[in-house]
């Protein structure tokens, strides 16, 4: 297995430990888990940067690597359903949830789709602009919950308001709902702009 592979292999990885590390009573888990969601985003841009420059792709890569990426973002979004806020309010709304999971699966079954018809669908730039979004919105959300068992710093860096709530609440907030935008219109021009395909077989 060549270095990106095992990369992306390791992004699995990191996803479980994430997740396990979410819903734990440990010490600093939100930290934990900043650290170990942002370890797996760099796992992500790392393996296709070395694939194309060294020319490592292999079909593994092109199968794996967006499904680790999809794994990555859904579980971190899930999960933040899961847990409560001081006020016992999840960190994300479910129907928020909802839309980014059900994107993903609309477009992995139109490339399945695609894939049977023996025509190969490549990323969008929407796309990416929609994971980047979607991972920005989830560092923000950890971070949000994070900052203040980090002291002095925490309190310096993310601590000063804005109308009477901290920064990093209306980033964080703001960060959702540009997720769910794109998101929702990334997903939406890919179907349109591949219409052709599922619309010949209803």
């Amino acid at each position: 297995m060549n270095l990106p592979n095992k990369l992306t292999a390791s992004r699995f990885v990191l996803t479980a430990a994430f997740l396990i590390v979410m819903f734990s009573q440990i010490r600093f888990h939100e930290t934990i888990a900043l650290v170990l969601f942002c370890s797996a985003g760099v796992t992500d841009f790392l393996d296709g940067e070395i694939a194309r420059r060294r020319k490592l792709i292999t079909n593994f890569g092109i199968l794996m690597d967006p499904l680790a990426d999809k794994i990555m973002v859904c579980s971190a979004f899930i999960a933040f359903v899961g847990v409560r806020d001081a006020s016992g309010k999840s960190w994300v709304a479910a129907w928020m949830v909802v839309i980014i999971v059900a994107r993903e699966f609309a477009i992995t079954g139109l490339r399945l789709l695609a894939a049977s018809k023996r025509v190969v669908l490549s990323a969008e730039g929407y796309g990416k602009h929609k994971t980047i979004s979607q991972i920005t919105a989830i560092i923000a959300i950890l971070v949000l919950h994070a900052y203040q068992d980090w002291g002095a710093f925490g309190e310096t860096i993310f601590g000063w308001h804005i109308d009477g709530k901290s920064w990093v609440v209306l980033f964080s907030e703001a960060a959702k709902w540009i997720a769910i935008l794109l998101t929702m219109s990334s997903g939406c021009f890919y179907l349109w702009r591949n219409r052709s395909l599922y619309l010949e077989d209803m």
